[in-house]
């Protein structure tokens, strides 16, 4: 990864929570400490860290914790978007203060439609309220979840009024069309992440950063393999490779499918808490999953509970 811009492959890092539902920043720690070793960036708060589901006091302690425990700020990505100017702005603006090499940052998306001025206006308020050159935004672009698109031409009014802190953006909306418009927008070292490693190749080909997947979680090491061989005779093989376990994930709610994934390979129960409006998997489920897992002779080498 540059220590200026990111590159490569990060794992929106799914969070631990205790019994009585508050997050626990020990396995937490772990958990991203073993992402590290396998090779991948660490897009904390992200949408499969249940992140909607933390308070901003929450996130904050989360990342002084993290960052106390050894973890380098330095490979993190928090997310820090948020409706709420204000939490985005204090969130922000503790993850420049703390070394946090960039922000994924969601539009704000309650109140719609969204105009294109409005969220100009929203992400230009952030960066004059933080106010650090040492601020870079990867913009979140997810619509299914927000209903509010961030398109080409917010993109480029946004680079170039801020060019030193608007320098990329995540594209979960799994529209390849849509990820090759930005590869495509010309604007200098900017990072296109896709949000899905079943079109790392393509990203990669057409000029993107790498990706920011739900499934860095617990397959990292095949994905980052990928990443750093996608020029080699064995990238489309390995692409191929890919794609089965990610299937397999998204045939199941994700992130409790992740989560039982984590504590089946851990041998760890309590990773499979999430917090309500989100419901784990049944028994059931877990045993269908691992049995497909098992076929594809998929392990999560390393990891301990």
């Amino acid at each position: 990864m540059s220590s200026k811009r990111f590159s490569g492959v990060l794992a929106p890092v799914i969070t631990p929570f205790k019994e009585d539902l508050s997050p626990d920043a020990q396995r937490l720690a772990a958990h991203c400490q073993w992402l590290v070793n396998q090779g991948v960036g660490l897009a904390v708060f992200g949408t499969n860290s249940e992140a909607n589901s933390l308070s901003t006091d929450e996130k904050i302690d989360l990342l002084d914790q993290l960052i106390a425990s050894g973890v380098d700020p330095a490979l993190m990505m928090p997310g820090t978007g948020s409706c709420s100017l204000t939490d985005c702005v204090r969130l922000t603006a503790h993850a420049v203060k703390r070394g946090c090499a960039g922000s994924l940052m969601l539009p704000p998306f309650y109140f719609k439609p969204v105009s294109e001025d409005g969220l100009f206006a929203f992400y230009a308020e952030v960066i004059e309220r933080v106010a650090s050159p040492d601020l870079k935004i990867y913009l979140y672009h997810i619509p299914a979840f927000t209903g509010v698109p961030i398109v080409v031409p917010l993109i480029d009014r946004l680079v170039k009024s801020y060019p030193e802190n608007i320098v990329g953006i995540k594209d979960s909306s799994g529209d390849w069309g849509n990820t090759k418009a930005y590869n495509a927008g010309g604007w200098p070292d900017f990072r296109v992440f896709c949000g899905s490693e079943s079109l790392l190749l393509q990203n990669l080909q057409h000029g993107g950063a790498g990706c920011i997947s739900a499934t860095a979680n617990v397959n990292p090491a095949a994905i980052k393999a990928l990443y750093n061989n996608w020029q080699t005779a064995e990238a489309e093989k390995m692409q191929q490779q890919l794609n089965p376990v990610r299937n397999i994930f998204q045939s199941f709610p994700m992130i409790p499918a992740l989560k039982a994934a984590t504590s089946l390979y851990s041998d760890d129960p309590n990773w499979r808490r999430v917090r309500p409006p989100i419901m784990t998997m049944s028994d059931d489920q877990v045993s269908e999953m691992q049995s497909q897992l098992e076929a594809l002779g998929f392990d999560m080498p390393e990891l301990s509970g």
